[in-house]
């Protein structure tokens, strides 16, 4: 298993900071779907106790982002092909409201976001770095609920925001040719969004959606063999 260090720049609690550690490796494709980590093992490398290993897995279950079996151990997580059709449709129900809702209450705020996080995916394509591309991704369309003016539209979102971040990493990073796709997609939201055109863009926002499920159930599929 790979070994994760720990890095402390930041005041935080110890839990804390394993837990993003740990959250960044899974999102980032450092771990496995799947994978093992056994806790002994995770906080051997991490130079961590038992304790605060413990109360960082419980969060990322939380997230879903790790599952602990009793006497078994935890893993990472391993989503399904019915797994991601179920995700798919949760995000793409806030998603098309938090567009909505955006576009009345914070447009320039939210055009803004979109703007920047479509830069970085240029720049990101430009040094052919696919991980970075997708955490621009990621960011792009977090804009929306960022900008919704409903916390529990966008509470409702966290909870499965990084599930969706693991996906994309995991299982489109390795499809580099996804990129064009997603990235005229993306600027084409831009646009719609930027003319006020709510309709035109949630119709391209569920065409991308569903699109990258089918790319992610096709991977999951392949991965089974």
């Amino acid at each position: 298993m790979p070994s994760i260090q720990l890095d402390l720049k930041v005041p935080k609690s110890l839990s804390a900071a394993v837990e993003e550690r740990i959250r960044d490796a899974i999102v980032n494709a450092e771990l496995a779907f799947g994978q093992a980590l056994p806790e002994d093992g995770v906080g051997l490398a991490m130079g961590v106790s038992r304790t605060p290993m413990r109360e960082a897995l419980t969060r990322l279950q939380a997230q879903g982002l790790v599952v602990i079996v009793p006497k078994k151990g935890t893993f990472v997580f391993d989503p399904s092909p019915d797994d991601v059709d179920q995700l798919a449709a949760f995000r793409l129900m806030l998603e098309s409201e938090a567009v909505r809702l955006s576009l009345a209450v914070a447009p320039e705020a939210a055009l803004a976001g979109l703007r920047a996080a479509h830069a970085a995916m240029e720049q990101a394509r430009r040094a052919g770095d696919g991980r970075a591309y997708a955490r621009a991704d990621t960011v792009f369309h977090a804009s929306f609920l960022g900008q919704c003016g409903n916390g529990y539209l966008a509470k409702a979102y966290e909870s499965i925001a990084w599930q969706v971040a693991a996906l994309r990493a995991h299982l489109s990073v390795p499809r580099l040719h996804e990129q064009d796709t997603s990235f005229s997609e993306h600027a084409a939201m831009i646009g719609h969004f930027a003319a006020g055109e709510a309709e035109a863009l949630l119709a391209i926002l569920s065409r991308h959606i569903l699109r990258s499920a089918a790319v992610y159930r096709e991977a999951i599929r392949v991965r089974a063999g």
